[in-house]
């Protein structure tokens, strides 16, 4: 292959990489004889320049074939994942996981931790007390046969792609379209679900604001599961607004307790009916209604299992922040729009995410929302409590929810939770 000045140099100038090309740039890059300093360069011109579809197709390939693929189908029941592509209080796949487990389909989910504005399942899920993400691939095995369920870190799934997700964050090489497809794919095909079921986030609170761009992305992702066999669709959604009241790592675990109990916010309950009944059918499973399997407190149950099968003990409380802030109302009125970005970039600030690679995250620090979009607001009424461990970020959260909702005389727009379902 031409060496790595060139693959740099060809991209840079919007040429084409041929397949080999890129399958041995990734493995000469494992293997240490490409450095960090030259890959960043290439992803710099890749997300400038941009990639085909061939390209894209090829560097899926490349990042899969980096570590190993898991297969479950001598467990004899069929199996599916789905995955966000992030957004601001998306708890979801903590109640869809051992629901979907619950209706007979296996979820061997791998996930990943929060970076930025967008939070991570991983990070959540540590919140409960002993929680451990870190599976073998026979405690995986085991779990799935007991349980149903286990959701995990990638470990040595897709390796390059971790290494190479790392720099893109620090490159400013986040938001690419074929990056993004490739680096989701590559996990998800490395898993072994028969089945995958994409929740492609549009709107503020999303990495890519667009829905023009959000489609690309899901038909793309689309493709290339079918391509190699997967059953997959999507779903474009709504990330305008947070997903429920509870933006952070622990407080999003007891709003997903809530949910699993049979209450917890209308549209977190709505979209994780809806990804279960994808998943569902996309698995071949027909005649089961998730809705009642959540109301039967089956689903409970399974994630009770979860989580003890992972180390985590449910009867410790969550953490919660020490010092709290609470946002109140001006005026009375209606409450308008919340920014699903402004409140992102909040609990961020309130030290829910991370600002390096591997860096620590606190469980307890998050924003409760109050008040939503549409609802009636009195003066001096509570909308947000902000948590932290560290008083002095109060301000710089603050700072960032201002201008991120409004309290007016008319409700917002209602918009829907669920724009379009992508199969092709």
């Amino acid at each position: 292959m031409a060496d790595a000045r060139e693959l740099i140099r060809d991209k840079r100038d919007g040429h084409a990489h041929a397949p080999a090309e890129l399958e041995q740039f990734i493995a000469r890059y494992m293997s240490g004889d490409v450095p960090d300093y030259q890959v960043s360069a290439w992803l710099m011109a890749a997300f400038l320049r941009g990639l085909d579809a061939d390209e894209t197709r090829a560097l899926t390939l490349a990042l899969l074939h980096s570590g190993r693929r898991f297969d479950w189908s001598d467990l004899g029941r069929p199996s599916a994942d789905k995955h966000s592509t992030g957004g601001v209080g998306d708890k979801v796949s903590l109640p869809l996981a051992p629901l979907v487990a619950a209706c007979g389909v296996m979820v061997p989910m791998v996930s990943g931790r929060g970076l930025g504005h967008t939070g991570g399942t991983l990070d959540k899920l540590e919140a409960i007390a002993g929680f451990t993400a870190e599976l073998s691939k026979d405690q995986i095995r085991q779990q799935l046969r007991d349980i149903g369920a286990a959701i995990f870190a990638a470990g040595d799934l897709a390796p390059a792609d971790r290494k190479i997700y790392a720099l893109r964050d620090v490159t400013a090489t986040t938001e690419s379209l074929p990056l993004i497809a490739s680096s989701v794919m590559s996990k998800k095909l490395a898993e072994g679900a028969d089945a995958l079921v994409l929740d492609t986030k549009v709107g503020r609170g999303a990495f890519l604001k667009t829905e023009a761009e959000s489609r690309e992305l899901a038909r793309t992702m689309v493709e290339l599961g079918t391509a190699h066999g997967v059953a997959t669709r999507a779903l474009l959604t709504d990330m305008d607004r947070p997903l429920g009241r509870a933006v952070g790592n622990a407080v999003e675990v007891a709003e997903s307790l809530d949910v699993l109990a049979g209450g917890g916010p209308d549209d977190v309950v709505e979209l994780t009916l809806a990804l279960a009944r994808e998943m569902l059918d996309a698995a071949g499973v027909d005649g089961i209604d998730p809705a009642d399997t959540l109301a039967d407190g089956t689903a409970m149950d399974r994630f009770r299992d979860l989580v003890s099968a992972q180390g985590g003990d449910l009867s410790q409380p969550l953490p919660i922040g020490a010092h709290s802030e609470t946002v109140t109302a001006p005026r009375g009125g209606v409450m308008g729009d919340v920014d699903a970005m402004a409140v992102g970039l909040a609990v961020w600030r309130l030290g829910a995410g991370r600002s390096t690679p591997g860096g620590r995250v606190q469980f307890g620090a998050g924003v409760r929302i109050h008040r939503g979009p549409g609802e009636p607001v009195a003066a001096g009424e509570p909308l947000f409590t902000l948590y932290t461990d560290t008083p002095e970020r109060f301000g710089g959260a603050i700072a960032e929810l201002d201008g991120g909702w409004s309290v007016g005389d008319h409700p917002p727009p209602v918009r829907p939770l669920i724009i379009d379902r992508i199969t092709s």
